[in-house]
């Protein structure tokens, strides 16, 4: 039976999953917790996903016949990773509701496209050319005439893959090559105070909540770790906010939309990317906040009301990448858990690989700078 866009999908209806990753893993419990069945499409049969859902279809993101069976026996189908083809995602789309929909992915998932759309529409971004070979990239980087540039290939790439710093113009061909893309953006290097994201949530009423602001924390173009709320100015959280709000609207996005953000030494907010899922800074929603950004997702999709927002206590997460356990096989997580307020969450992913996210720890506090206190003691126990 063809569902209307207002339908309401309840708890004991199928929810199928574009890619069963760690996003999807989470997803697939906040939904079983509210009695819904799970299948996910994912290339890996060991994917995390697979321990803690009804079905598992081994196969491409791209796979159309997959896509078809996973939506044919799903009542709704949405998405934990951008790296899903096009025509798999329309072809879905015949059989449930997809939220999001392929327009939205189309544009988000290209960030040449992406970077275009938000300048189109007036949110404010940094400075940043598109080119399709060496000498396009070294021209935009002339006309930039920044002193550093971050070159990002349009397509792909995570975790800061598919990424490369450029000190000089000149250098524009070993970047080229080093990121081997048809396209590419490259982008002034900006001078930052600090990284913030807002994750809102839309279901098809139209109904729209944000999660405050998150503070996040890099190394090496991988979040090390990240607090809720994020310790700013209320002007700044509410600015932060009410542009997520208006990207979401505008992008017609149902599910998730986590809009990660730069704040300039200057004092300028500006658009970094856009993520249409669950997003690695809002981990700590599960310790932090009233509904989890995992509940959340369950709710915009099925059409249920959206959950509060309200920040409980204040959290951090900080991640787990597999170097923890290439240095030592068996990480002492009963010593980071004796760290008050600390949880530890493992994605039953198998093999360990330097800079992959193998889990997080948590903590909680009674200030956004004691729960990140707590969990980098947690972390540094591991490390030891």
């Amino acid at each position: 039976m063809a569902h209307r866009s207002n339908d309401v999908i309840l708890p004991g209806a199928t929810i199928g999953i574009f890619g069963g990753g760690q996003l999807g893993r989470m997803t697939a419990m906040a939904a079983r917790s509210l009695g819904y069945r799970i299948q996910v499409i994912d290339p890996d049969p060991a994917c995390p996903a697979r321990f803690v859902v009804d079905n598992t279809f081994t196969a491409s993101l791209s796979d159309v016949d997959a896509a078809e069976d996973l939506a044919r026996g799903s009542d709704v189908v949405t998405i934990e990773i951008e790296k899903v083809g096009l025509d798999a995602l329309r072809t879905a789309a015949k059989f449930a509701p997809t939220r999001p929909n392929a327009e939205a992915l189309e544009i988000i998932q290209h960030r040449a496209r992406q970077k275009d759309w938000l300048i189109q529409n007036g949110f404010p971004v940094g400075r940043s050319r598109r080119a399709s070979s060496a000498a396009e990239l070294e021209r935009a980087a002339r006309e930039l005439g920044a002193r550093e540039y971050f070159v990002k290939a349009a397509q792909g790439g995570y975790d800061g893959r598919g990424q490369a710093m450029l000190h000089a113009p000149e250098d524009a061909h070993k970047a080229w090559l080093y990121l081997g893309a048809e396209v590419c953006v490259i982008e002034e290097a900006l001078d930052l105070e600090f990284e913030i994201s807002v994750q809102v949530a839309r279901n098809p009423k139209g109904e729209v909540v944000a999660f405050p602001p998150a503070l996040n924390h890099h190394v090496n173009r991988i979040l090390e770790w990240s607090v809720l709320p994020a310790p700013i100015e209320m002007s700044l959280a509410a600015a932060a906010t009410e542009l997520a709000r208006n990207i979401i609207a505008k992008i017609d996005i149902v599910g998730l939309l986590c809009v990660e953000m730069f704040v300039t030494k200057k004092g300028e907010l500006l658009v970094n990317e856009l993520a249409p899922r669950p997003h690695n800074s809002y981990h700590a929603s599960e310790r932090s906040c009233a509904t989890s950004q995992f509940e959340q997702c369950v709710r915009a999709i099925c059409n249920l009301p959206l959950g509060s927002t309200e920040v409980l206590e204040p959290a951090a997460i900080v991640n787990l990448l597999g170097d923890l356990w290439l240095a030592s096989p068996h990480p002492r997580f009963d010593a980071a858990l004796a760290v008050p307020g600390v949880g530890v969450h493992l994605y039953e992913k198998e093999v360990p690989k330097a800079g992959r996210k193998m889990g997080h720890l948590s903590a909680v506090g009674k200030t956004p700078e004691e729960a990140v206190k707590r969990v980098q003691e947690a972390k540094r126990i591991l490390d030891a």
